[in-house]
């Protein structure tokens, strides 16, 4: 638990002051965000700024630019074409879950689980949730790993968490 107050501390400085009125979906707290244009621009291009600014609730596991950034080489700007649409959507319907779990949540699900917990995604992912000593960590179907950094972000349709990787699905 001395995670996510510690991560939310350090996460936070990301996020501009007026990101965080309760009033904001987590398509705008996003948009607020200079860590987050990458995400942005991809939510965008996928059609799913509209879906996220809905009703809820959702669950944002929200990667960096940081973490776009270290796909390989044009991977991005790829993704991003009108024709590679459903393969971007696939992806970031992977970073999130249709309902909203607060980190609080995630901690009793881990710990209930002997340690670990599956999140099962929008966009048919499981995750697996686990602490690495103070951290939680998200194990994508690929096998890749990104570690939470800053967690409840509460939007009024939601609440994101900040991770430092693209999670994919399974090839």
């Amino acid at each position: 638990m001395r995670m996510f107050t510690a991560t939310l501390l350090a996460g936070t400085l990301a996020f501009s002051a007026s990101a965080f009125a309760q009033d904001k979906t987590v398509v705008e707290i996003a948009v607020g965000s200079e860590a987050h244009t990458t995400l942005v621009a991809a939510v965008q291009a996928a059609g799913l700024a509209e879906t996220l600014s809905g009703p809820g609730p959702f669950t944002v596991f929200a990667p960096v630019n940081d973490a776009f950034a270290a796909l390989p080489a044009g991977t991005v700007d790829t993704l991003l074409k009108p024709e590679n649409k459903d393969q971007l959507t696939k992806i970031l319907t992977c970073h999130v879950v249709g309902a909203e779990v607060m980190s609080s949540a995630v901690a009793k699900l881990i710990s209930d689980g002997g340690g670990t917990a599956n999140v099962e995604t929008l966009g048919g992912c499981t995750l697996q949730a686990k602490l690495d000593g103070d951290k939680v960590t998200l194990t994508d179907p690929a096998g890749g790993v990104a570690t939470v950094t800053a967690v409840d972000l509460d939007a009024s349709n939601g609440v994101i968490h900040v991770i430092d990787k693209v999670l994919l699905p399974a090839s």
